[in-house]
């Protein structure tokens, strides 16, 4: 692997460390953004449907981005990741048809692209707040009238 590549990797799995860390999840998306490839404004425009597929928004070429998606698999393989395809549909009003990621339409790329890597422990931990907090806001029993003890 050459320096440029070595130097990907590493933004690539940095990226992957800090959203995964942050928010339990992460997408070739939010690495494409967390690296630089991709802009907020590029990532709205394609999600409104004004760009007909990802790839042609994206500051790097079919090499660099073969790269970063193999690095994704890498680390979610490594961390023990979650797999998990999502849907990506054009978002506003109308007719939301389901997005491209890339200009061949190659199922097995779309498919990469649209996968997502969740960490189970963050799942976990995020399963045991909403229970504790469940927990916290259930009302407490309320006593009737005659479970009370009345002083004569």
């Amino acid at each position: 692997m050459n320096k440029r590549d070595h130097n990907l990797q590493v933004k690539v799995h940095s990226a992957m460390y800090t959203l995964i860390k942050d928010k339990g999840i992460a997408s070739a998306v939010d690495v494409l953004m967390a690296i630089g490839y991709l802009s907020k404004k590029d990532y709205e425009d394609w999600r409104n449907g004004r760009v007909p597929f990802l790839e042609r928004v994206c500051g790097a070429g079919l090499g660099k981005l073969s790269l970063v998606s193999h690095e994704i698999r890498v680390y979610a393989q490594r961390y023990n990741l979650k797999p998990s395809w999502t849907d990506y549909r054009q978002w506003g009003k109308g007719r939301h048809a389901r997005l491209r990621f890339s200009r061949s339409g190659d199922k097995r790329v779309e498919e990469l692209y649209a996968t997502h890597y969740v960490s189970q422990a963050k799942v976990e931990e995020a399963k045991q707040r909403r229970e504790s907090q469940r927990q916290k806001d259930a009302p407490a029993e309320k006593s009737s009238p005659s479970d009370c003890e009345t002083a004569v």
